[in-house]
């Protein structure tokens, strides 16, 4: 498969996020790029990924489609020209490094959120994309399975998926640590600015499901609600609510909204424990609420280290993480090079079985069946030989990366199809 897998990239790290979101694709317009490239291209082993970070697709083909496939990308996202985004795309052509460059965006190790652990996830869901529609051969197959097995060993091996390395995953993750002594918890978010939203995004993938969503504009807590199957409240009832909820987060700002000690005091002696998280700068969470018997505030430097130390710690396994990855990539290219093989080693074998078979067609006439049979056991183990030391030869070279020679000459000397054979090498 040398030379046929391929990737086009554009992601966080070369694209500002207006280009990003010119080119984000949700899981319909996934699915009928996936579709589009099936019908107007020759690539199989299709992959289509997008998320707010990147939007990715590889393929293997012969030849390079990259700008046939921006150009579906723009008709999918409704404009023609291709101008203005084809150059925020990296076109990776080389096998080995679409590969690994898969590897490393599926372990989270190309992620903003070093080792974010919902990627793995999106990959999932895209891999079976491809495979309901019919464009993940076993080359695309076996390469995911590589890769979900590198992630467990990660997992289990290393410290890169430990801990939140990000604000809004450390919220979720601190909640989850202050209400587990509480039945159905009460989470209020108070404001949906980025960090508020990515909170709320975080929530979908705890067990915390009691989520209320309250915002001045109430349309846009309304809409992510509906994103992250919270409730949306009205702004009016914002006291209501910090008073009926058992977590309190806060991401408004301090000088447009906030919660004072003899507010929270108005509302009477607490029945339990009240947490509340404040997410905002200038901060919007008095500090001296703490004073009150049963309330505990945290702050987003609170939250910030925990992330920091995460992140180290995930940082710090990143070589780790790359030595797994590298393995699995080895052991990966050495099963593609064998699959390159596998049809010109079985048209050996074919045809050196067609000339035994001629031959023993053509003498063995007047023979009766008992001596018919030695001769088809003895002419059989003498084929055997025959082919097991070239065979042999032919894997050691593809250990070595030097098949292609002997598959020239192969094809050469028994007249093999080298159409067949030779086109896996281009």
């Amino acid at each position: 498969m040398q030379n046929q897998f391929k990737a086009i990239t554009l992601s966080y790290k070369h694209a500002p996020i207006a280009i990003r979101e010119a080119v984000a694709l949700n899981e319909a317009a996934c699915k009928n790029l996936l579709q589009n490239i099936q019908a107007f291209t020759q690539a199989t082993d299709v992959l289509v990924l997008s998320t707010c970070n990147r939007t990715e697709i590889y393929y293997v083909a012969g030849q390079d489609y990259s700008a046939e496939i921006i150009k579906l990308i723009a008709i999918e996202k409704g404009f023609i020209a291709t101008k203005h985004i084809k150059p925020f795309f990296r076109n990776i052509t080389d096998t080995e490094e679409a590969i690994k460059h898969l590897f490393h965006v599926s372990l989270g190790l190309e992620s903003q959120v070093v080792g974010d652990m919902q990627i793995m996830n999106q990959v999932k869901n895209v891999y079976q994309w491809s495979a309901d529609a019919g464009l993940a051969g076993p080359f695309l197959h076996r390469l995911m399975h590589a890769i979900f097995y590198t992630n467990k060993r990660v997992v289990n091996e290393t410290a890169f998926k430990d801990g939140a390395a990000s604000v809004s995953y450390a919220t979720v993750e601190l909640v989850e640590e202050l209400t587990k002594e509480i039945e159905a918890p009460r989470v209020l978010m108070i404001g949906v600015g980025d960090i508020g939203a990515n909170v709320c995004r975080n929530f979908q993938k705890s067990s915390l499901n009691n989520i209320i969503i309250i915002n001045r504009t109430f349309r846009k807590a309304a809409d992510l609600a509906q994103e992250s199957n919270a409730v949306a409240v009205p702004w009016e009832q914002v006291w209501e609510e910090i008073e009926k909820a058992d977590v309190v987060i806060s991401s408004v700002p301090g000088d447009a909204f906030f919660i004072s000690r003899e507010k929270i005091e108005t509302m009477g002696r607490l029945e339990h424990n009240k947490f509340f998280i404040d997410l905002s700068m200038p901060r919007s969470i008095d500090n001296s609420i703490e004073t009150i018997q049963g309330a505990c505030v945290y702050n987003i430097d609170n939250i910030r280290n925990r992330a920091t130390e995460a992140l180290e710690k995930r940082i710090a396994a990143i070589p780790e993480v790359k030595n797994i990855a590298d393995q699995s990539i080895s052991d990966f290219l050495d099963w593609a090079q064998k699959l390159i093989i596998s049809p010109a080693i079985q048209q050996f074998k074919n045809k050196l079985e067609q000339i035994r078979q001629q031959e023993i067609a053509r003498h063995l006439k007047n023979i009766n069946d008992q001596e018919k049979e030695l001769v088809e056991v003895l002419t059989k183990n003498i084929l055997q030989k025959i082919i097991k030391l070239p065979v042999l030869e032919l894997k050691a070279a593809c250990q070595r990366g030097e098949s292609e020679t002997l598959l020239e000459g192969l094809s050469t000397l028994f007249k093999l199809e080298p159409e067949a054979v030779m086109e896996k090498l281009k």
